[in-house]
């Protein structure tokens, strides 16, 4: 999996890694830090949300122009500085006043446009890597490897910016609403250490900071396009895109309906080895046991089998350990189902490579276009199984006070079970989206075209607030809607395969 990579890659995944755990640190709380802060309903926090996030993914269009005139490296620095000043401004504790909102809506205006010029243009310098020859056949294993790295970050997100906030109320004594303040600081701090890290490894991805000039120029692993087929690879990228926005429409539910039934629903405490599940400390373990399990399969040393093993004993010995200092009862709190996401999609890339890798050498491997596919279908299975775990509940309702009430103690199961399948489509939906974007874009556009895929994004989190808005409906509705939706785009892709195929040669 690691082996034959160029060395940028690791630099540029750390790079990403510190950024997005800010970025998750701040999203795993910002729905419910703006019902506790500002008061607003389930409704208006998911409609802000959405909004929010359908900016983050919109600016990168705009990013990804200004970097194929300017240069790649340049944006992102820029961008970076950008974002740092958004997160000070909402780590500030303003109250709940009019202020206090004005500066909210900057803080996430320029949270937006910082990620707008770090975001794509930092993943075209990882696909720059691979026009060399020589990593070219690597590519999709690479960006499955940065897209690892990335959400060992997002991992850890939401216990960092649980324990900080408890840390303010228990140790400070700040209120609830003020102590999400603290896990927004926790961002500003992710944000150093992921420019020092760019800065520090430069040297190694350097060349790929490649402008439309340079291209232009004739750099020797560019590769000329008619005009012809310039604009049928434009037209192709546009058709992924548009299920692209289905995708992210469904996916990113983790931040609204999905936390919604988590606090609606879901049991507030849990027990036994179930509450193990809610402990970053053993998600670790369990990655550690699965990447010595690989390591002693795919070892050809005995040294090497030997460090798997050891791996593998240390890991075992973790989680027996914890397991036998469980407390009686493990508290669940509902920003924290975020982190099985993240959690699964480290432990399961190495599992995506292995079976891929496996079906390449017998010539069976799918396309990217083909991957896509079924990722739409694996997630609408996704909600599926939610809708087999919400069957009988009753509607969401509010109390007198226009509080959301719990309504059940469903078991945590259904949706730790819920993101498991969600994550193996995105295993095959996003980062191979991402390296089918890189090869595919026409060079003098691709800035550009990493820019459109996150537009797609952008618009598909603009839906996200869509089965929000119909939260205190029947749940099956809500839910029957996103297999829906997922459904009719599978069909789409699987209905034009042949021209994404031919493309993608």
């Amino acid at each position: 999996m690691f082996e034959g990579q160029p060395k940028g890659l690791y630099a540029l995944a750390l790079a990403n890694t510190g950024e997005r755990f800010g970025y998750y640190t701040m999203l795993a709380v910002f729905v419910l830090f703006l019902q506790a802060n500002f008061g607003f309903s389930a409704a208006a926090a998911a409609s802000i949300y959405s909004t929010f996030l359908g900016l983050v993914y919109f600016m990168p269009l705009f990013g990804g122009i200004a970097a194929d005139k300017l240069g790649y490296g340049k944006m992102v620095t820029i961008g970076i500085s950008i974002m740092f000043l958004g997160y000070v401004l909402l780590a500030l504790p303003l109250g709940a006043n009019t202020l206090a909102m004005i500066a909210m809506g900057g803080a996430l205006l320029l949270i937006s446009v910082g990620t707008g010029l770090f975001k794509g243009n930092l993943q075209v310098m990882v696909g720059n890597l691979y026009d060399d020859p020589k990593y070219a056949d690597k590519r999709d294993a690479g960006f499955s490897v940065f897209y690892m790295a990335i959400n060992i970050g997002a991992m850890f997100a939401p216990t960092a910016a649980i324990e900080i906030m408890k840390w303010a109320q228990n140790s400070l004594g700040v209120s609830e609403a003020d102590s999400y303040h603290f896990a927004f600081g926790v961002a500003c701090l992710s944000l150093i250490a992921s420019i020092a890290i760019y800065y520090i490894f430069r040297n190694t991805f350097s060349h790929t900071d490649r402008s439309k000039a340079k291209a232009a120029a004739g750099d020797e692993n560019v590769k000329e396009l008619s005009p012809a087929e310039t604009k049928e690879r434009i037209v192709c990228l546009c058709l992924v895109f548009a299920v692209v926005i289905f995708f992210w429409m469904a996916f990113h539910q983790n931040g609204s309906t999905l936390t919604f039934f988590a606090r609606d629903y879901t049991a507030t405490s849990s027990t036994g080895i179930q509450s193990m599940a809610f402990d970053v400390v053993n998600l670790v373990f369990c990655i550690f046991l699965v990447y010595g399990l690989f390591g002693l399969v795919q070892s050809k040393t005995g040294k090497g089998k030997a460090i798997a093993g050891a791996v593998i004993a240390g890991a075992v010995g973790g989680l027996i350990y914890k397991y036998n200092t469980l407390p009686e009862t493990t508290e669940v709190s509902a920003p924290i189902f975020q982190q099985f996401n993240a959690c699964f999609v480290v432990m399961l890339t190495p599992v995506s490579i292995a079976i891929f890798s496996a079906l390449a050498k017998k010539g069976k491997e799918p396309s990217s276009p083909m991957k896509i596919g079924l990722g739409m279908l694996v997630a609408a299975v996704a909600y599926v199984l939610l809708t087999a775990g919400s069957i009988g509940l009753p509607a969401p309702e509010l109390d007198a006070t226009g509080q959301p009430l719990h309504m059940a103690d469903v078991s945590p199961n259904w949706l730790i079970s819920t993101y498991l399948v969600l994550t193996f489509a995105e295993l095959l939906l996003s980062p191979i989206g991402i390296s089918f974007v890189t090869k595919v874009a026409p060079p003098k556009y691709a800035g550009m075209m990493m820019g459109g895929w996150f537009v797609a994004t952008a618009i598909g989190n603009f839906l996200v607030a869509i089965p929000a808005l119909m939260w205190g409906a029947s749940l099956t509705v809500v839910w029957g809607v996103l297999i829906a939706i997922c459904l009719v785009a599978a069909i789409f892709i699987f209905a034009i395969l042949k021209r994404l195929n031919k493309v993608a040669k």
